[in-house]
């Protein structure tokens, strides 16, 4: 008979502690629903929320200060090396980067400058390209991620993902080859934003928790659009009044894609191998004649009790903000950009769309030659899909699509860049091709439901 190890068992009683209150406050801040001002949310994005409403008309301006000071900081630091940043763990990758990096913030800056002022080309400077990364999408990642990377070791450092993760990992391994704990970062998605839940892969794969492949298939596959952001969509193209059957449909197409997609290509050749320099720093295995229950709560207690002390977490949550605010945010205003020019003033995703007139004529759906962009158009935005397809009349078709949009999951203008920004092994060309496939596989699942309810 295999009992609990004794480091386990001579833990004090401040351990449990440790555990529950930390854990509970996370879980509440990042996984329990909430209803905030007529939609459903999680309490940190009611903080983020609150942000965004108090200082709206302020934040794009401080996001063109940031995109500045983040291009000439990184340009001075990268050129002089001083010290304090080159010793510093937190600020070096964050200031002295290649010279790739350093052109695609002076980009961002670029890009910024004209969408603020309306100023230089049209299709860079319009509400509808540049204007959209700027007062739109960055200023959701600005506020969404200084209350998540602040607040995100409360979910994550004090034991919650283990014990979830030990009581789930009999469900999760054979359904979706997954360990138990990922299901914290499908709820952190589902019920906040995606981009919270890839925060929460990136944190684990970056610390041992996950596999490159686990990391892989988590970030890709393993979420749904968030229920608020869903019911957005929903009622921009014009279909709020389907909600429940819509939302029913999107999340059945995304659970069969993450039951099919770490089964095959380019996901399944992904190596179960650690990060290195980091190795593995976890074992999910349960000893025999052990409840799960017991031992989740004993593995959650020896996380709490090895946490760092409040002020390095600190530090690593405001390591996390400024590498989102410094980093993420300029390459997502010059390649979100980029790839929202591409599909509102080039015919690409028209041209490359054609061989799906035919599939969505063969489908039952009106309107087929309209609607084939939409669903392409969605690896550039999310959103695109829905404000392209707002002007077709059928109700089914508009279904299909805003179904599309959200099952498709991979968009270059944030959750693709967030992505290839962190150290999770996925190329460009993985993203497209499991955008592609995807859309292959949840594509006669949202027709099915479309049919059937529409």
């Amino acid at each position: 008979m295999t009992s609990i190890p004794k480091e386990k068992q001579a833990l004090s009683p401040s351990a449990t502690w440790k555990f529950i209150i930390p854990s509970l406050i996370g879980a509440l801040l990042f996984l329990v629903p909430v209803s905030y001002d007529g939609q459903i949310t999680i309490g940190v994005g009611i903080l983020a929320s609150f942000l965004l409403s108090t200082f709206g008309e302020w934040i794009p301006g401080f996001i063109l200060v940031l995109l500045g000071f983040s291009a000439f900081a990184g340009l001075a630091a990268s050129i002089v090396k001083p010290g304090f940043i080159q010793n510093f763990d937190m600020l070096r990758p964050i200031f002295i980067i290649g010279p790739v990096s350093l052109a695609i913030r002076f980009i961002g800056f670029a890009v910024g400058i004209m969408a603020f002022y309306e100023v230089g080309p049209q299709a860079i400077a319009s509400r509808n390209t540049g204007g959209v990364v700027l007062y739109d999408l960055a200023p959701v990642l600005l506020t969404w991620f200084l209350f998540a990377g602040i607040l995100l070791p409360l979910l994550v450092e004090f034991g919650l993902m283990e014990f979830v993760g030990t009581l789930l990992n009999k469900i999760m391994r054979p359904v979706f080859t997954l360990p138990g704990r990922s299901s914290i970062d499908a709820m952190a998605s589902w019920m906040g934003a995606a981009p919270v839940g890839v925060l929460v892969t990136m944190k684990q794969y970056d610390e041992g928790y996950y596999t490159k492949r686990e990391a892989a298939v988590i970030a890709t596959t393993f979420s749904i659009a968030s229920v608020a952001f869903s019911l957005v969509v929903a009622n921009v193209i014009g279909i709020g009044h389907l909600f429940l059957p819509f939302y029913l449909a999107v999340s059945v197409a995304c659970l069969v894609a993450a039951v099919i997609m770490p089964r095959i290509p380019p996901l399944s050749r992904k190596t179960d191998t650690y990060r290195e320099g980091v190795g593995k720093q976890i074992d999910d295995s349960v000893p025999e004649n052990v409840s799960l229950v017991k031992w989740g709560f004993e593995a959650a207690r020896l996380k709490a009790s090895t946490a760092a002390s409040g002020k390095k977490l600190a530090q690593s949550g405001i390591g996390t903000v400024m590498d989102i605010w410094l980093g993420l945010i300029p390459l997502v205003m010059a390649l979100g950009t980029a790839a929202l020019v591409i599909a509102e003033y080039t015919p690409i995703f028209r041209i490359i769309a054609y061989p799906l007139i035919p599939l969505l004529t063969l489908l039952g759906l009106p309107e087929a030659a309209e609607a084939a962009p939409t669903l392409l158009v969605g690896f550039a935005d999310m959103f695109l899909p829905a404000v392209l397809g707002s002007g077709i009349e059928s109700d089914l078709t508009k279904f299909v699509i805003a179904g599309m949009s959200l099952t498709q999951l991979i968009y270059m203008s944030e959750i693709g860049i967030l992505i290839l920004k962190s150290n999770i092994p996925v190329k460009f060309w993985e993203l497209l091709v499991i955008f592609l496939l995807r859309t292959a596989i949840t594509l006669p699942i949202i027709v099915l439901f479309a049919h059937l309810f529409v």
